[in-house]
């Protein structure tokens, strides 16, 4: 860059400046602000994406996609029905490729807020306490033609419109296998509700994209 050229900035408490660069020193530079900007990119609903561990990159797809279609956290678990393992060797490491990810995709889709990702063992170790909504995407449900589940969470949180901001969805995702039913059977005693995502059967990576799409025209555009 030089002289002249522009640039965004996201400040600490979230707002947007339109920044003119005009000097470059050695180790510094000075910028001075344009305009600031008003605008809305955060989905209204705080969104968990909870993802059984997946073959290949498809953690990868994950993160950078749906974090362009919005969401605000993930965590990754080794479902029963999981091929992949994550050794502790190798947790860091991929923690640090996501993060990477996650920052380049909030970038590119201009978010205010760079979403969080972390692992956990397995789904008994999620931290349920703070989720007002919780749900999980079964494929056996959408078989069954189930298509009540996710119009009614849409319905739920639309009627809490003021306080939305103070609501937030954890929704967990098996890997290529699917969830377990050890694993349904836990979450069914935790309060989460089975949700069908359409009548057709979508890979693991395709669901959490579904969803967040899905919402997105539900609170943002409808």
């Amino acid at each position: 860059m030089k002289p002249g050229d522009c640039f965004e900035v996201v400040t600490a408490d979230k707002k947007v400046a339109v920044m003119e660069l005009e000097e470059i020193a050695e180790h510094s530079a000075t910028a001075r602000v344009c305009k600031e900007i008003e605008h809305t990119v955060e989905l209204p609903l705080q969104v968990t994406i909870v993802c059984g561990l997946s073959k290949k990159d498809k953690a990868d797809w994950i993160v950078q996609k749906a974090t362009e279609l919005g969401a605000q956290h993930f965590i990754f678990f080794s479902g029963d029905y999981s091929i992949v393992k994550w050794d502790k060797k190798k947790q860091e490491k991929k923690l640090v490729r996501l993060r990477k990810i996650i920052r380049g995709a909030s970038e590119q889709s201009h978010r205010v807020m760079v979403p969080t990702v972390s692992y956990i063992e397995n789904i008994k170790t999620l931290q349920l306490e703070k989720y007002s909504e919780k749900m999980v995407a079964y494929e056996e449900a959408a078989k069954e033609g189930e298509t009540a589940s996710l119009a009614k969470l849409v319905s739920r949180v639309k009627k809490q419109q003021r306080s939305i901001k103070d609501l937030h969805l954890v929704a967990v995702f098996g890997p290529e296998g699917g969830i377990s039913p050890a694993e349904i059977q836990y979450l069914k005693s935790n309060d989460f509700s089975l949700t069908g995502l359409g009548p057709r059967i979508m890979r693991a990576e395709t669901a959490p994209l579904y969803l967040l799409s899905a919402l997105s025209y539900a609170l943002e555009l409808n």
